[in-house]
C-alpha cells in the first residue's frame, strides 16, 4: 500500500439522496445500477457498513459536513449553526475554491446554514422546473372537477362500504385525466436531474483549473417521485416504462389508502424506476470523471460517494424515509473513497459512522480537523484494514416529518446504538427498546427476547446513556444560541425548549446506574 501523506490535491464529495447501500453494484447488488462506480472499486476503498448519524436529510447532514451529532445542539436546531465549522469552511480558510450544487433539496438550503464556506452555493430552488404561470382553461376545468370530487368524497365517507371503491375509482379517474396531457418524462421532474448538475460542475471546475478545489454535489434523482431518463430505463432493461407509466406508478406508490399488501402489486416496477434513477447518476458521474480527465484533474482529485440515508420499499411495511424507524435500509449507506495513488480495497466488516467522514476527508488531503468536530479521522485505520470500531449512534426526533414547524421538532428522541453485530433501538417517547442480532436476523424482524443477551443490552444502553449526557452539555453552547437566534429571526416563532434529563433518567433506570 502506497504511503502518501497528501495523495489528493482536490476533493469531490458526492451525496445521493435516498441511495441504499444494497442498491449499488460495488456492494453486491445484482442489478446494473452502478457500472461506472463498480469499475472504480478495485482502486477505491469500499466500506460495506457505513452508517449515517441521523435520518432523514435534516438529521444526517450536520454529521456529514459538520461532524456533529444532529441533536447535539438541541432538538430545535436544524442544519449547521451560524459560524459552526464544517468541511467547507475549513477548506475555504485553507485557500480552496469551494462550490456546492444541490438539486433543490430544501433542507440543504442557506436557511439551514449549509452555504457556509462555499464560494458558489447553488440549490436551484428557484429554477424554472417548478410550475408557474396563469391557470388556463384546463386548469379551471380541473378546479371544477376538484370541487365535485370533494363533495363526492364527503358523501362517500358516510357510506363506509363504498370508501375503498370510491378511492380506487377516483385514483383511476385522475390517472386517466393526467394521461391526456401526454407529458414527456422531462416535464414531470421537479428537481434538476444529474446531467444538469454535472454540466454545472464541469463549467465551474474549468473556471478554477489549476487551483485546489472542494466540490459538493447532492443528487435527488433517486428520491421519490422517480422520473429517470429513458436512456437509463433502457440500460436497466425497462424500456417498457414510458412517461405515462412512470407517472401512474409514482402516483400509485404515493397512495395513503392502500396497505402494504396492495402496494406490493407494483413494487418491482417502483424499484425499477428507482434503480434507473441511480443508473442515471452513475452515468453522469462517469461523464464528470471524463471531464476531469480531459482537464488533467482526475489524477489529483479524491472522489467520495455516499448518501444521506436510504429508502424503504416495504421492507418493514413502509415507504420512503420518515423519522419513525431506524432500520438498516434507512441508515446503512454506500461509501466509496477513491484517492489517486493509494491502492485500497473493501474493508470487510468495518463499521464507519458518517460522523467521522469530514475529519477523514480532511486527513486525506492533509488538512487538520477543527476541535469542534465530534468525529475523528478513520483514514489510517481504513487504509490498513483495521476493522475495529466503537459502536455508532444514529438519532432523530421521532415523527418530525415537517421540521419547518418548530413544534414538530420537539418530540422525543429516536435512538439506535449499533455495533458490528447488534443494534439497540430506543423509542424514548414510550420507553420501548428493541435489540436485534443482525447476524442471525438480517431483516430485523425478530427482536432478541427481553432477558436475553443481557450483557450486550447493558453495554449498548451505557453507550446511549453517555451519548445523551454529552448531548445535554451542548444545550449551553454558543453555537446553539446563535442557531436559535437565527431561527427566531427567520420564523418569528419559538418552540418550547426541552431538556434531556428525562431521557437520561430513563437510561439510568435501564442500566441500573
Amino acid at each position: 500500500m502506497t504511503a502518501v501523506k497528501n495523495p489528493a490535491r482536490s476533493l469531490i464529495l458526492v451525496t445521493v439522496d435516498c441511495l441504499r447501500a444494497d442498491h449499488t453494484g460495488f456492494l453486491g447488488y445484482s442489478r446494473p445500477t452502478t457500472p461506472f462506480l463498480d469499475s472504480l472499486a478495485p482502486e477505491s476503498l469500499l466500506v460495506p457498513n457505513a452508517i449515517v448519524a441521523g435520518a432523514p436529510t435534516y438529521y444526517s447532514f450536520p454529521a456529514i459536513l459538520g461532524s456533529r451529532h444532529p441533536l447535539a445542539l438541541g432538538r430545535e436546531v436544524l442544519g449547521l449553526a451560524p459560524g459552526e465549522p464544517s468541511l467547507a469552511t475549513v477548506l475555504a480558510e485553507a485557500g480552496y475554491r469551494t462550490a456546492a450544487l444541490n438539486a433543490a433539496n430544501v433542507y440543504l438550503s442557506p436557511r439551514f446554514g449549509f452555504h457556509q464556506g462555499f464560494e458558489i452555493f447553488s440549490d436551484f430552488l428557484d429554477s424554472d422546473l417548478a410550475q408557474s404561470g396563469e391557470p388556463d382553461s384546463r386548469d379551471r376545468q380541473l378546479a371544477w372537477y376538484s370541487r365535485l370530487n370533494r363533495g363526492l368524497k364527503h358523501a362517500s365517507r358516510h357510506l363506509r362500504p363504498f370508501n375503498a371503491v370510491y378511492d380506487e375509482l377516483y385514483f383511476q379517474y385522475c390517472q386517466w385525466l393526467a394521461s391526456r396531457s401526454r407529458a414527456p418524462m422531462d416535464s414531470l421532474r421537479r428537481v434538476p436531474p444529474a446531467n444538469f448538475l454535472v454540466d454545472q460542475a464541469l463549467t465551474w471546475v474549468r473556471s478554477v483549473a489549476g487551483q485546489p478545489f472542494f466540490l459538493w454535489l447532492h443528487f435527488m434523482d433517486a428520491h421519490h417521485p422517480y422520473y429517470p431518463s429513458e436512456e437509463a430505463l433502457a440500460a436497466m432493461g425497462r424500456p417498457d416504462i414510458d412517461a405515462d407509466r412512470a407517472r401512474y406508478l409514482n402516483s400509485f406508490w404515493d397512495r395513503g389508502d392502500l396497505n402494504a399488501q396492495r402496494l406490493r402489486r407494483h413494487l418491482d416496477d417502483i424499484i425499477a424506476l428507482c434503480d434507473a434513477a441511480i443508473r442515471w447518476v452513475d452515468t453522469q458521474l462517469s461523464r464528470l470523471a471524463e471531464g476531469l480527465l480531459e482537464l488533467g484533474l482526475w489524477s489529483e482529485a479524491a472522489l467520495v460517494v455516499s448518501a444521506d440515508h436510504g429508502e424503504e420499499f416495504l421492507d418493514h411495511g413502509g415507504r420512503y424515509h420518515a423519522p419513525v424507524k431506524l432500520t438498516e435500509e434507512l441508515i446503512r449507506v454506500p461509501l466509496l473513497v477513491r484517492v489517486p495513488g493509494v491502492q485500497t480495497a473493501r474493508v470487510a466488516g468495518s463499521l464507519f459512522s458518517l460522523l467521522d467522514l469530514a475529519p477523514t476527508l480532511l486527513d486525506i488531503i492533509g488538512a487538520p480537523a477543527p476541535p469542534e468536530f465530534q468525529g475523528r479521522s478513520r483514514w489510517e485505520a481504513l487504509r490498513t484494514g483495521d476493522a475495529a470500531a466503537d459502536p455508532v449512534i444514529v438519532e432523530a426526533v421521532e415523527g418530525c416529518t415537517n421540521p419547518f414547524r418548530p413544534e414538530d421538532r420537539i418530540g422525543s428522541r429516536l435512538l439506535a446504538v449499533r455495533d458490528s453485530r447488534y443494534k439497540l433501538v430506543l423509542h424514548l417517547a414510550d420507553g420501548r427498546e428493541e435489540l436485534f442480532d443482525l447476524e442471525a436476523d438480517h431483516g430485523e424482524h425478530s427482536p432478541v427476547p427481553v432477558g436475553s443477551a443481557t450483557k450486550t443490552r447493558r453495554r449498548l444502553l451505557e453507550v446511549a446513556q453517555a451519548h445523551i449526557a454529552q448531548s445535554a452539555v451542548g444545550l449551553a453552547s454558543p453555537a446553539r444560541l446563535r442557531a436559535r437566534l437565527q431561527d427566531l429571526q427567520q420564523t418569528l416563532e419559538c418552540g418550547t425548549a426541552t431538556e434531556d434529563e428525562p431521557e437520561l433518567n430513563f437510561l439510568q433506570v435501564r442500566t441500573g446506574t
